[in-house]
């Protein structure tokens, strides 16, 4: 069994394929001879390149592979660079397609890739863990990082398909899925309160991977993600609301050193110090926010900055912030809830209203 989630685009459209043991690149049928070139990492390349590579084979395509080291610090123009290298050696050309297999580092690196060789080839995302398959496969968004903040240089760029398996989950670390279970959550909060409930109530199966509870659930994620895109593809408004909790997640993952701590991990952090100026500045219930906790406690996610084992002064923090593509003249814009699946973004909160809350957490 398999759900299909459409994004439309006009030109751009895609689709989103959910479900298990799905075919890879079935969007390049009577392509023989096409050049492909998949990106993964040294996690992921070992357990599903060659199955990737013969699929792709099996359709006529010529195949390529590049392996770039597992964990963020790849998301970097070093990398990237070897990859146009290798891109060229392998005899890239316009007609030829850039598979990203793997996780969401692999994802948006491979994603920029495929946005700026050749001023721009097709790509396909292929994503192993549940974060990417909820969010970073979805919508368009590939960059880099650079020692000044996460993803400052980038491109929005549409994949052709996603293709996102269920059965690569199994090999996830605990730590990984929880890690997505944290933008699962996010969905819930944001947009839809009815979806919350539902992650609450099958908490227990979502932790098991029973694929009965996450196939509905991923596809949920991705339908809301479609919608937002559909609104606004290069987030110019309400495209930002997918990033609550991610001011200070991104904060965060810099002072604590990229690839240190999970994004899933940051951003849960990030929720709490959300939901908490949401309830000062939006009169967000209190009990939500005890509900907020509850959920990402159940999933094993941190709340605190003594849970992320992150010890950081309030200042060098703040200075990260600043950093945040929303900040204007280095004033951070968050997004604040007024109520389960109801958030504002744009919103600039009093300096003490930041700190106060920060030595909450």
């Amino acid at each position: 069994m398999s759900k299909v989630v459409h994004v439309d685009l006009g030109a751009r459209s895609y689709d989103i394929h959910i479900g298990h043991d799905l075919p890879i690149g079935a969007v390049l049928s009577g392509e023989d001879g096409t050049m492909a070139l998949v990106v993964s990492d040294s996690n992921v390349e070992p357990l599903y390149g060659n199955k990737c590579a013969q699929a792709l084979g099996a359709r006529g395509l010529n195949v390529a592979r590049a392996v770039v080291p597992a964990g963020e610090t790849s998301k970097s123009l070093r990398v990237l660079e070897q990859l146009y290298d290798k891109a060229m050696k392998a005899g890239v050309d316009r007609r030829s397609v850039v598979l990203a297999l793997g996780g969401g580092m692999v994802g948006d690196l491979a994603g920029f890739l495929a946005a700026t060789l050749l001023r721009g080839i097709r790509f396909i995302q292929v994503p192993t863990t549940l974060l990417a398959m909820v969010d970073s496969s979805v919508g368009g968004k590939t960059g880099i990082n650079l020692p000044q903040g996460k993803n400052l240089v980038g491109a929005f760029h549409q994949p052709i398909e996603v293709v996102a398996d269920l059965s690569t989950l199994k090999s996830l670390p605990d730590r990984e899925y929880a890690s997505g279970l944290a933008e699962v959550v996010k969905y819930g909060l944001i947009w839809d309160a009815v979806l919350f409930k539902q992650i609450e109530e099958s908490a227990s199966k979502l932790l098991a991977r029973d694929p009965d509870a996450l196939e509905p659930i991923i596809a949920r994620c991705c339908e809301i993600k479609a919608e937002v895109v559909k609104i606004d593809e290069r987030e110019s408004g309400v495209r930002s609301v997918l990033n609550f909790g991610h001011t200070l997640g991104h904060a965060l993952e810099k002072v604590g050193g990229f690839g240190e701590r999970l994004h899933g991990e940051a951003v849960a952090v990030g929720m709490i110090y959300a939901a908490r100026i949401s309830a000062k500045e939006k009169g967000f219930p209190p009990e939500e926010c005890d509900r907020l906790t509850a959920l990402l406690r159940r999933f094993k996610l941190p709340v605190s900055l003594s849970d992320l084992g992150l010890k950081a002064p309030w200042r060098e923090v703040r200075d990260a912030m600043s950093a945040d593509k929303k900040t204007v003249k280095k004033i951070p814009r968050y997004v604040l809830a007024q109520r389960l699946g109801s958030v504002v973004f744009g919103c600039e909160v009093a300096e003490n209203v930041l700190e106060e809350t920060w030595s909450r957490i």
